[in-house]
């Protein structure tokens, strides 16, 4: 069974649930870097009053036994603490769509002029389940040396020029988890700082870049065979569907445009003394194609970059209709935040390490975590007699 999830729960429901299927058995899973890293997508300066309410820990009800996976599907459960989705008085009927979220498009899909039903499923609190399951995930690929790390790349006018590698990994992390908008540049998190302050007095919002890193991924993951099993597409696909995420690049993405092939390309060289790390001696002088080539990890760090929009609910409201009477309005405000970016980055960096971890499986799966890495390391042992 390949690696797969699916997450259900409103934003004001009882729970928010992920079903993950296809991890093999035998795996051990850590609780606490999942609650760890469901605790760091609730972080980031600009974040609302639901934060203080909410303590996401996750809960496992089934596929886990004693630690350890039994091959079956996981069910991972995040209660809400701020559950009143049924409470007519707190959630009540909400007929006046906010431009740029999903109010209006879901109100006539579904066929009615109240937007609560559709704003209730279409709220990124759902993305609490997609931490879950990415971080579950991600207990396999720290297995085998693959990290994944994630961070704000900048906003508006203030962007980190941050070179990620293994040797400083440990501290650019202690950065990142140390800033107040998730940027291991203390310069640029401080400027991010100041624009959604000013956001916030001017009752707006902040979106911005995240990037993430994959390190350790051996040469081979994903496939040029088929348009829907090229990595680099699939990776695109995941990031795309993280709520309010417009544009996804792989290496240099669009600079590719304002470059000639013999600036893009990065030259192939070999060096026997390093066949031991991912790239099996490969060795390029420049990342840009961010670690894939033909739909295919080529041994250098995978690198994605993902744009947020600044958040639809805007505390001075955006010109609008009352769906009852089409009559002109102001979008009406729902509890938001001024930022999420920060947020946003620790959700892009599990749903790209979830993919990889798929990838991963569809070319070293096995029904046992045993079997899994058995095949992983036959494969480095072939590839370096090449």
């Amino acid at each position: 069974m390949p690696l797969r999830y699916r997450t259900a729960g409103e934003s004001h429901g009882p729970a928010l649930i992920a079903l993950v299927e296809g991890l093999p058995a035998g795996l051990r899973v850590d609780t606490d870097w999942i609650d760890a890293e469901l605790a760091r997508r609730q972080g980031g300066y600009g974040r609302g009053a639901r934060q203080r309410i909410e303590t996401d820990r996750v809960r496992i009800l089934s596929g886990v036994r004693q630690g350890i996976t039994l091959g079956s599907p996981i069910a991972l459960e995040i209660v809400n603490a701020d559950s009143r989705i049924d409470d007519p008085v707190r959630t009540p009927p909400v007929h006046q769509p906010r431009p740029g979220h999903a109010d209006l498009a879901g109100s006539v899909k579904w066929l009615t002029n109240d937007c609560r039903g559709t704003l209730e499923r279409a709220s990124a609190r759902e993305t609490a389940a997609r931490v879950a399951a990415g971080a579950l995930a991600g207990c396999m690929l720290r297995e085998v040396g693959i990290e994944a790390f994630g961070f704000v790349l900048g906003a508006i006018d203030a962007f980190a020029n941050i070179e990620v590698e293994a040797a400083s990994l440990a501290a650019l992390r202690a950065a990142r988890d140390g800033a107040q908008v998730a940027c291991p540049c203390p310069t640029t998190d401080a400027r991010l700082v100041e624009h959604i302050h000013a956001a916030k007095v001017a009752q707006d919002t902040v979106g911005g870049l995240c990037r993430v890193h994959v390190l350790g991924c051996p040469i081979g993951l994903g496939s040029c065979v088929a348009a829907d099993e090229r990595l680099d597409a699939r990776l695109a696909m995941a990031v795309m569907g993280i709520q309010a995420f417009k544009a996804v690049e792989i290496g240099l993405g669009r600079e590719c445009a304002l470059r000639f092939g013999s600036q893009v390309h990065d030259p192939i060289a070999f060096d026997a003394s390093r066949s031991g790390e991912p790239h099996l001696g490969y060795l390029r002088p420049t990342n840009h194609a961010g670690g894939l080539e033909g739909g295919m990890t080529n041994g250098m760090p995978v690198v994605v970059t993902g744009t947020m929009k600044p958040i639809a609910t805007l505390l001075q409201g955006l010109p609008s209709v009352d769906l009852r009477t089409k009559a002109a309005t102001r979008s009406q405000y729902e509890r938001s935040d001024i930022s999420a970016v920060a947020a946003a980055s620790v959700v892009m960096e599990h749903a790209v390490g979830f993919e990889i971890a798929r990838a991963f499986l569809e070319k070293f799966g096995g029904d046992t975590w045993d079997q899994v890495r058995a095949s992983h390391d036959r494969f480095l042992s072939a590839a370096r007699t090449l």
